[in-house]
């Protein structure tokens, strides 16, 4: 077996555990780039991933909602230029991302595999990139964080993301984010330090949970 994100074969299984409404479940962890991730072949059938995607409660006119996605779009938003362009990389049902950006002058479009899969917008490149709650649902990581680079546009582009970050593997079991069974991928911050060296990216981290990637090449 082979890392999903770095293709190291140091990997191993630090936890196994029995869901009595989902089965079985075991976690790998990966000694090189320190991904953890679930086997897949114990991730949901396509079918009860949907149903689980289409509970969730993302409303854009919720306040609360909106709030808590401006922790990654105010630290990415002072970044920006006039009038960019940006794209929401798995916007889920009810997009919100659009709304904020639009009240602060710049166009995002939005894309997602089951609500908005407009495949044309993976054929263009834009200023920014956003990924909230979306990193932890990758299949695989590799091929989406390749993707991801391809679609920044080469100089001063950015990809923002939001997800829980793992403090210490050794708290992995305990840890409240793997009883979502579409959470299939995490990641410490040394995790993302990894991807940053690898597709050479400048990293930051502006707040708890919160990481913005630089693509410049000058």
């Amino acid at each position: 077996m082979s890392c999903l994100l770095c293709n190291s074969k140091i990997v191993s299984c630090i936890h196994h555990k029995l869901d009595k409404t989902f089965g079985e479940k075991n976690y790998y962890s990966c000694n090189n780039c320190k991904l953890i991730f679930l086997l897949p072949q114990d991730r949901l059938k396509p079918k009860s991933e949907k149903e689980r995607y289409d509970n969730h409660q993302n409303d854009p006119s919720d306040k609360n909602y909106i709030n808590f996605l401006q922790r990654l779009t105010s630290p990415l938003i002072s970044k920006l230029t006039n009038n960019a362009c940006g794209l929401d990389f798995g916007c889920g049902p009810g997009p919100s991302m659009s709304a904020i950006f639009k009240n602060t002058g710049h166009k995002v479009e939005n894309h997602d595999p089951y609500y908005f899969s407009d495949n044309s917008l993976l054929e263009k490149q834009y200023d920014f990139i956003t990924c909230s709650e979306v990193v932890e649902h990758f299949y695989n990581p590799r091929k989406e964080f390749l993707l991801l680079h391809s679609l920044l546009k080469k100089n001063n582009s950015r990809l923002a993301i939001m997800t829980e970050v793992l403090q210490n593997k050794e708290g992995f079991i305990n840890w409240w984010y793997h009883k979502d069974p579409t959470h299939v991928c995490f990641y410490e911050q040394s995790t993302f330090d990894w991807i940053a060296r690898w597709l050479n990216f400048q990293v930051e981290y502006p707040d708890k949970n919160i990481v913005i990637y630089t693509k410049n090449y000058k």
